[in-house]
Formats: C-alpha cells, sequence, structure tokens
C-alpha cells in the first residue's frame, strides 16, 4: 500500500528482515487467527516481503500480497517464486474477484491518512461473509519511544515532527469497524514488550527505521546528538540487562463483513 509515509520508499527490506524481524515472528499467532483453507483467496494487505503471505500460502490457500513499497514487493517477488504480489494504496485499491479474507499483520497503523477508506476498499475486496482479521499497534503504542523523541526534539530547538502512525483505541476501531459494514467477532488489546534483540543502538536505530522522516531536514552534525538524546531518554524505562525493549502495544481483531 502507498500509505503516505515520508520515507516509507527508503525503508530497507533487507534491514527489515534481518534486524526487524520480529514484525513477521510475533504475526505467527494472526496466521493461525485466520485459519486459512486449502483452495481460499486470502488478500495480504500490507504484506512487506512477504514471509507471513508464505506461511498464509503454505496452508493452501491462494494469496495475494499487497503492499505500498516498491522494494519490500520486490524482495518478496525474489523470494517468494509462485506467490502474486503488487504495489498498490490501501486507501484505494479494488480487486477482479472478491476474496474469501484479508490479512493485515503490523501494517494498518501506517495506513493513517483516511482509516475508513482502507476499511471501506477491505469490504469490498471481501465476499459477504467474508473475514477481515488484522493487528495494528494500538492506543498506547510505543508511548515510550516516541515521548523520548519528542522531548529530544523538544530539548533541541526543533518542532515536534509529524508522526506518521495511527494508534486506535479498541472503541474507536470497533466504531470504524461496525460503520463500514463489519461484525466484529473478536478484538484484543493488550501490552507486548518486544526485545530489539538486533538493535545495538537501542531506540535510536528504532527510530531509524521506523520514523526515518523524522530525520529529514535536518542538518548532518545534529542527527547523532539527537538520537544519543533519545536513547539517554527511553533508557530508564526501556533498556533492561538483557537489552532494548519496545513498549508495544496491540489491538488484534476478526471481523465478518455483513
Amino acid at each position: 500500500m502507498r500509505y503516505d509515509t515520508p520515507g516509507l520508499e527508503r525503508w530497507n527490506s533487507r534491514a527489515y528482515d534481518s534486524s526487524f524481524g520480529y514484525v513477521s515472528t510475533q504475526g505467527a499467532p494472526l496466521v493461525d487467527l485466520l485459519d486459512p483453507q486449502p483452495g481460499e483467496r486470502v488478500l495480504d494487505l500490507g504484506c512487506g516481503t512477504g514471509v507471513l503471505t508464505a506461511q498464509i500460502a503454505f496452508r493452501g490457500a491462494e494469496v495475494l500480497g499487497i503492499d505500498g513499497s516498491t522494494p519490500m514487493i520486490e524482495k518478496a517477488l525474489a523470494q517468494n517464486p509462485g506467490i502474486n504480489f503488487i504495489v498498490g494504496d490501501a486507501h484505494d485499491f479494488t480487486v477482479a474477484r472478491p476474496y474469501d479474507a484479508v490479512f493485515s499483520n503490523a501494517a494498518l497503523h501506517w495506513m493513517s491518512r483516511d482509516p475508513d477508506a482502507v476499511i471501506s476498499c477491505v469490504r469490498d475486496a471481501l465476499l459477504p461473509g467474508g473475514r477481515f482479521v488484522a493487528e495494528m499497534g494500538g492506543a498506547g503504542n510505543c508511548a515510550e519511544l516516541t515521548t523520548a523523541m519528542l522531548t529530544a526534539w523538544r530539548e533541541h530547538g526543533l518542532r515536534e515532527p509529524e508522526l506518521p502512525w495511527y494508534f486506535p483505541s479498541p472503541a474507536e476501531y470497533a466504531r470504524r469497524l461496525e460503520a463500514g459494514g463489519f461484525v466484529v467477532r473478536l478484538l484484543e488489546y493488550f501490552d507486548r514488550p518486544t526485545p530489539l534483540e538486533e538493535c545495538p543502538g537501542g531506540a535510536a536505530d528504532w527510530v531509524r527505521m521506523f520514523a526515518s522522516s523524522a530525520l529529514d531536514g535536518l542538518a548532518p552534525n545534529m542527527v547523532e546528538p539527537l538520537l544519543r538524546r533519545v536513547n539517554e531518554l527511553a533508557a530508564p524505562a526501556l533498556r533492561r540487562e538483557s537489552g532494548w525493549m519496545a513498549d508495544y502495544v496491540r489491538l488484534r481483531f476478526a471481523a465478518v463483513r455483513r
């Protein structure tokens, strides 16, 4: 999907898989919740490099992966021969033939321009009774990380960066789903502290990966001091003896098209 997130096209697909592989690893239970059946048609919305798309296909479903990042789709195609992937816009996509299910992991919170348009497109892509199974960041997701970021920017006399995410409360997103033509069957909202095992630079590495647009336009000699300050501010809450943690809060749901 083209999420209108500054810098999304610059995402390094190799770094995404190697350093942030937990995005896919933590999505495995979501595939179990989807429970794809042989012969079903499934659309993976915001598929990234296709790791979970391949898991869905392995279970016998016919699956299409869609993502807004051309490098991600190129890598998905290279790594998963025989599976279909395309570049597309989550806010404005159509399908030639409706699907049995739409699946999305760790992607809906990037589709911040118009969440209702995304839900509408998902509904139109589904057969009546088709299911929408997804997990995204929920209200409070990355609160310590983003507070450290915003504080560091203020301390350096910079305007607070506009953050590219949409982290709704359970009630808010349930209302959107119901207004968009879905019946919510399951909704879970939970903390999921996640080790940043491959982030030797701590919170700074997380900023470089997921909030790189905040660094756009900064003087080169300012970036490293700014990110060091992010680490200093985030460390009391997120640094453990075992390493850095991300303070993730997740919203997981299963809904059915009316």
